[in-house]
């Protein structure tokens, strides 16, 4: 192995969060504050919880002034803390503490799926009122999309039920919210609360109408069957000898 390799395996290597490389701006964090971020933490997987600030500065081309006040400002942007650790016989020891940022990291991705849930309730919500719109063959009233929206944010209804329920509607040719909201709370009643456990219901409802049509077919030749012969003649002729 050549010396390059092996000094490369020994100098070991820096892990960074994908989400956190992703995202670090977002946080409020400056391109240089994140690389001396990088740099004390290829520190700290070394095992150096403290690194020095020459250290830092000659590895990022600063002064040991300009990284002092990077970090005080990392600090007062709650991205950092410095620690003091006392253990039992020995001399406290400082250290750097990232958790304020990964916390600000959580609150991050937290709030980015929330905005994306809304913004998909919103692009349903729009999309229903226009499907309703078109079936029906009118504008809405806003009477009409309060109720409609009332589903979605209240009933909790998924859209692909209340689609359904416009289906059965429509099927049905008649045309109003309140024929709907009867069908959604009778599938409501009967715990169907997606669109494919209505499908099933249909379909089990199917099955048990043509069996039991089968059966009743079934029972009418039955019947036949048992009749008593009636022989056939014309009046005043004698009937005929089986």
């Amino acid at each position: 192995m050549d010396s390059f390799a092996n000094t490369l395996i020994k100098s070991g290597q820096t892990t960074v969060a994908t989400l956190l490389l992703e995202h670090y701006r977002e946080l409020g964090m400056s391109n240089t504050e994140f690389l001396i971020y990088l740099q004390i933490k290829s520190y700290n997987d070394r095992g150096i919880s403290f690194p020095q600030t020459e250290t830092i500065a000659k590895a990022v081309g600063l002064t040991d002034n300009q990284i002092f006040q990077e970090l005080h400002t990392m600090i007062g942007k709650r991205l950092m803390q410095i620690d003091t650790v006392q253990q039992p016989g020995q001399l406290a020891r400082d250290s750097y503490d990232f958790t304020l940022l990964y916390e600000k990291l959580a609150q991050f991705v937290k709030k980015a799926e929330a905005e994306t849930v809304t913004s998909q309730v919103d692009n349903d919500r729009e999309t229903i009122f226009n499907q309703i719109e078109t079936e029906f063959g009118r504008p809405l009233s806003p009477i009409e999309l309060e109720m409609i929206s009332q589903w979605l944010d209240k009933d909790h209804y998924q859209v692909g039920i209340i689609r359904l329920a416009l289906k059965e509607a429509v099927l049905n040719q008649v045309y109003n919210l309140k024929y709907m909201d009867r069908i959604l709370l009778s599938w409501q009643k009967k715990h169907l609360t997606t669109p494919e456990q209505v499908q099933q219901e249909r379909e089990h409802r199917q099955q048990n109408q043509g069996a039991t049509s089968v059966n009743q077919a079934n029972n009418g030749t039955k019947k036949q069957k048992n009749l008593p012969h009636i022989p056939m003649f014309k009046i005043g002729e004698k009937p005929k000898d089986n």
